[in-house]
Formats: C-alpha cells, structure tokens, sequence
C-alpha cells in the first residue's frame, strides 16, 4: 500500500505533551498546516456533533499512524494514536476524518521535526491557521487537557 493511500478522506494532528510539565505542542508543516499529510481543502468546516455523518466501513487510525510513520520516516513506537479523539469535517471532497497521535517521548521532538521540515508549536503561535483548523486545535486542546 502506498503510505499517502490512506490520507485521501484521513488526516492526522501530531500532538507532545509533556506528563510533567503540561507543555503542549502540535506540529505544523513547513506548508502552515497542522493536518498531516496535507492540509484540509480551502473552504474545510468542522461538523457539529449532531451533523456527524456514520460509516460502516471505516479506516482504523494505527494504520494512519503506521503510513504517517513511513511518510515521514519516523520510528514505529514514536507515535501512539489518541483513540478518544476523531473529528470530521466537511470539505468540497467529501467528509475528511481527522484523527490525532501523540508523540511517545520524554522530550518534545522539536529537532526530530526540524529535521521534517516541520516545526513544534504551541496554540498560540497557531492562532493564525484557517477556521477548520483552528476548531481542530479548539477540540484536540479540550481532549487532552
């Protein structure tokens, strides 16, 4: 399986938190995007609670982590899916699940990412993103605390 296959309707945020600390930091793309692989479609809308649409078939989120693992060449146990967190949104595609995965390190991984062409940020050098994103960042921030 090609490792971009399964982000053509998935996405994922890539989170650090500290467990001592608190410190909370997503990755972002040297592109601005915090959805990896790619960024959300221009005009992407996160679905209300009540607009979530259910699928019978669905894509399990280690395999995202398992092809976001290659993608950026990553170790296998670096990465550990958040299972409480998957939000849709709406784009002009189609709904696009974003799931999160949480980086498994004592340490933020700032030079790992830098070394990606990505960056570690917190949520207020990320104020500037897209709606879509921004709620993304809203949610994912809620659940983790």
């Amino acid at each position: 399986m090609n490792p971009s296959e399964p982000f053509a309707d998935h996405r994922l945020l890539l989170y650090y938190k500290g467990d001592i600390s608190a410190l909370i930091l997503f990755a972002q793309h040297s592109n601005g995007s915090i959805c990896f692989p790619e960024p959300l479609p221009k005009l992407s809308s996160a679905l209300e609670a009540d607009e979530v649409i259910s699928s019978k078939v669905s894509l399990h989120p280690a395999m995202l982590v398992n092809a976001i693992n290659k993608l950026l060449q990553i170790d296998n146990d670096i990465l550990c899916i958040e299972p409480e967190f998957s939000e849709q949104i709406d784009a002009p595609g189609g709904i696009i699940t974003v799931h999160m995965a949480r980086f498994m390190l004592l340490d933020p991984p700032h030079k790992l990412m830098q070394s990606r062409d990505c960056r570690m940020r917190t949520l207020p050098e990320l104020r500037n993103r897209p709606p879509a994103e921004m709620e993304l960042l809203r949610r994912a921030y809620t659940k983790v605390m």
